[in-house]
């Protein structure tokens, strides 16, 4: 094995060992997916609706819509995997919609104060500097607070 096979061997470890690390990977792809859905509606889509007010309000709500349901999956995927109820007896069971639907809904539910304060930041800081950095900032502020909504809630032991 190179050295460069046992580096990436061991930052893999290290972030299966570390959940916020994880957490903010999985944050970090939410965020690629929030400003692009946000750009395009706030340019294109939703460009003549948005232009009298030059602020994004109908596409940040898609943007945070799309991004949450992103981070769900990759989350339930792959951050909180070991707490997915899809094993029984060393095989694979088949996802439950029910489950899935009640995970997915405790999950826009405990994030929903980080989705509220990222709406109302990017708002609020949109009046003086771009929207997409203004969204970016809003995110970082409400990250903490969804990781702990759902690492005690949703994907709680």
């Amino acid at each position: 094995m190179t050295g460069l096979q046992r580096a990436v061997l061991w930052a893999l470890g290290l972030l299966e060992r570390y959940r916020y690390i994880k957490f903010g990977i999985v944050g970090a792809s939410g965020t690629v997916v929030n400003l692009v859905v946000l750009h395009f509606g706030h340019e294109y889509v939703f460009n003549n609706l948005e232009a009298g007010y030059n602020k994004p309000y109908f596409s940040l709500v898609l943007a945070i819509a799309l991004a949450t349901l992103n981070n769900f999956t990759w989350n339930r995927l792959w951050t909180w995997s070991d707490r997915v109820k899809t094993l029984e007896a060393g095989e694979v069971q088949p996802v439950s919609l029910r489950l899935l639907g009640m995970e997915f809904g405790q999950y826009v539910t405990a994030s929903a104060f980080g989705s509220g304060m990222q709406y109302v930041l990017t708002l609020l800081l949109s009046g003086s500097m771009d929207y997409r950095l203004a969204n970016i900032i809003a995110i970082v502020a409400a990250s903490v607070s969804n990781f702990l909504a759902n690492d005690r809630w949703t994907f709680k032991k």
